[in-house]
């Protein structure tokens, strides 16, 4: 019988990465599912050029799926399809305890990437459309689609003073980034993966039922609901194996490239 699945929409750190970058195996099953027919979607809680530059390193022009699920890009229209901020008083209090506290805030703003730390980075390091800045500020309407925050201090306190305040309208979701640290991802309440996801087999003239979702992490889990079928790698925690289809090796252990190899073997998951 021929595969039900027709797109495939992969996480990047801890599932498709392996640190900063795309292991060989992975870039080459990639191509291989999308010389079959698949659609490759990005789907990450990196910034929309971060997604694009992955997607086009592995030879794709399908819909990235950025910020969390906060923004749905299609590079061929070059126009965003999905947009979710987060919302203003939020932002407000977010910015408020981040500059009172040390660490490293990451917020998404239009087309910028601003980055609060305590020192100036080198600015070699800043790659575009990174930018640094010692002190957040909520400039009039430009509302952040998703925050990332990564220090023990901020984070106890985000948990603590904002979770439960905002929880009807916000995500703060643990997740694992290139250094393998946890780091709190914040997104609008309307803004996840799942819903991301949705928004681009819509555009894409495809039911949500005919994707296969690729996680390892806590924001994966809507990504995997939303999904006809979902591999978690080896690594992941045991809720989000459980919420999967199919687990299969760790991501530093070529999980992806070996689920694809099944996939396009069998036309379907174990």
């Amino acid at each position: 019988m021929p595969t039900p699945y027709r797109v495939l929409a992969f996480d990047l750190d801890g599932t498709l990465l392996v640190g900063e970058h795309l292991p060989p195996a992975n870039r080459d099953a990639l191509r291989a599912a999308r010389d079959a027919g698949y659609r490759i979607i990005i789907a990450t809680a990196r910034w929309k050029e971060a997604a694009l530059a992955i997607a086009g390193e592995a030879g794709v022009n399908d819909p990235v799926i950025a910020c969390s699920g906060a923004q749905v890009h299609d590079p061929a229209l070059g126009t965003d399809i999905f947009d979710e901020r987060l919302p203003g008083d939020f932002a407000r209090a977010l910015y408020a305890l981040c500059n009172e506290e040390r660490c490293i805030a990451t917020v998404t703003v239009g087309e910028r990437v601003w980055i609060k730390l305590d020192g100036e980075p080198d600015p070699a390091l800043m790659t575009d459309p990174m930018r640094w800045t010692p002190r957040l500020e909520l400039n009039g309407m430009d509302l952040p689609r998703i925050a990332a925050v990564q220090g023990s201090g901020a984070g106890a306190r985000i948990k603590t003073e904002l979770q439960e305040r905002f929880s009807d309208r916000v995500n703060i979701f643990d997740s694992i980034g290139p250094s393998g640290k946890v780091i709190l991802t914040i997104t609008a309440k309307g803004a996840t993966k799942g819903a991301a996801l949705q928004a681009a087999c819509a555009h894409l003239g495809v039911p949500p039922s005919a994707a296969v979702a690729f996680g390892d992490a806590e924001n994966d889990l809507a990504l995997f609901a939303a999904a006809g079928a979902a591999v978690a790698m080896g690594q992941a925690s045991a809720e989000v194996r459980a919420a999967a289809t199919f687990v299969s090796t760790p991501h530093d252990q070529g999980g992806v490239a070996h689920a694809i190899e099944i996939l396009l073997e069998r036309g379907r998951l174990p």
